[in-house]
């Protein structure tokens, strides 16, 4: 395996490992007592009054669950017929458009890939913040700001480190397969290729923040309304079904839709870097892909790095500083960003200093004498272009 793999494929796995470690703890908070354990002894002392609120916590969770699934099953069948039939118009344009059918199937098998990353991304995005959704409630009525607040943060903790390392990993693995399949072709044709992945994920994403946005609109404004206009109902009462489906919008509009949505923007973005990155440059031969495969996956290390500074820094806001009091949080968050952007930029730094040639020409956009400028790029000239997204990036969250 070459440096970059060797940095790519265990960040990948961590991330993966620790997202699943987040899931354990918060499945370790109770909404029925089901076994012997403490959390389970405590819960049934809460449960002894007949109107305790606990009571009706697994009821309202498991219709809010239920339906979820239900509109996501509807949704993702109609999205995996469009996007079959989609990949087909892909496969049939490129290869006519590139007069070369290995084209044409690589970049419509890059699409599916990415189109159905995108599902799982949305999917399990969705489970993990359902079920953290009744242990967040639980929490804050039982212990207050800091177990609540660490709860919901594990919640899109693992929705946002499986989201990561898994589009990550995917990613790596698209290209290393399209490397052994055409090993005579260009890394401008095997990345090029590979952009369908992006496209991919965006068209999920489409489907999931339009259809879930469109359907928790409706159960908001219009059914939730009249329960209250019509019935009486006060806002949020559980007695009203529309509540249960704004509830239920909220998790494939919003979670589920941002999943998808966050995982395309990232897909896209990093395969139009990888689409830069091997472009050829006519009469020079210091390009990256003449520098070799760290070179070019330079964008993807970048990505893993973040992974594993996103997990140490986590333990900043559950264990270091965890929320105490509501005014809180708003700080803990942003210290958070802060932590994780001052401490990825000195990484950014070493990874383009150890991956990047100490100097590589691209194609610009300028032309000069009706051809594309060539640009003379570094690893400092990498590392500025980094550390401007990044910190943009940090100034907007703020």
């Amino acid at each position: 395996m070459s440096l970059a793999d060797t940095l790519i494929v265990p960040a990948c796995l961590i991330g993966l490992v620790f997202a699943f470690l987040q899931f354990l703890l918060i499945k370790a908070i109770k909404i029925v007592p089901d076994d012997e354990s403490d959390a389970s002894s405590e819960l049934r002392k809460k449960l002894v009054s007949d109107d305790a609120p606990e009571k009706k916590v697994p009821d309202i969770y498991g219709k809010i669950m239920s339906g979820a699934i239900q509109f996501l099953k509807v949704e993702y069948a109609i999205c995996t017929t469009f996007c079959f039939f989609f990949a087909v118009v892909i496969y049939f344009l490129v290869a006519w458009g590139t007069e070369s059918s290995q084209q044409g199937a690589l970049t419509a098998g890059a699409f599916l890939t990415g189109a159905f990353t995108s599902m799982l991304c949305g999917f399990l995005g969705m489970m993990v913040a359902t079920y953290s959704n009744a242990r967040t409630t639980l929490a804050c009525a039982h212990s207050g700001y800091t177990l609540g607040f660490n709860t919901a943060f594990r919640g899109g903790g693992v929705m946002g480190y499986a989201l990561c390392s898994l589009g990550v990993l995917v990613l790596w693995a698209l290209l290393t397969i399209f490397r052994k399949i055409a090993p005579d072709a260009s890394f401008e044709i095997l990345f090029d290729c590979a952009a369908g992945y992006g496209l991919g994920g965006s068209t999920v994403a489409m489907f999931g923040r339009v259809g879930g946005g469109i359907y928790t609109k409706a159960a908001d404004v219009g059914a939730d309304l009249v329960g209250k206009v019509v019935a009486g109902l006060d806002e949020d009462d559980p007695n009203n079904p529309a509540t249960i489906a704004d509830n239920v919008g909220d998790n494939v509009g919003d979670i589920a839709g941002m999943g998808a949505d966050l995982f395309g923007s990232f897909a896209e973005s990093t395969c139009a870097a990888l689409v830069i990155a091997a472009a050829s440059v006519e009469g020079s031969h210091d390009t990256l892909s003449d520098a070799g495969w760290d070179a070019l996956l330079f964008p993807v290390v970048i990505s893993a790095a973040g992974v594993i500074i996103c997990i140490l820094c986590s333990f900043v806001a559950t264990h270091i500083s965890p929320v105490r009091k509501e005014e809180d949080i708003e700080w803990v968050l942003k210290v958070q960003m802060v932590l994780t952007a001052v401490i990825m930029l000195p990484v950014i730094y070493i990874l383009a200093v150890v991956l990047l040639p100490a100097e590589f020409r691209l194609e610009g956009v300028r032309l000069e004498n009706g051809v594309p400028a060539k640009i003379v790029g570094s690893p400092f000239k990498a590392f500025v272009c980094a550390t401007m997204g990044c910190v943009g990036g940090l100034i907007i969250g703020l």
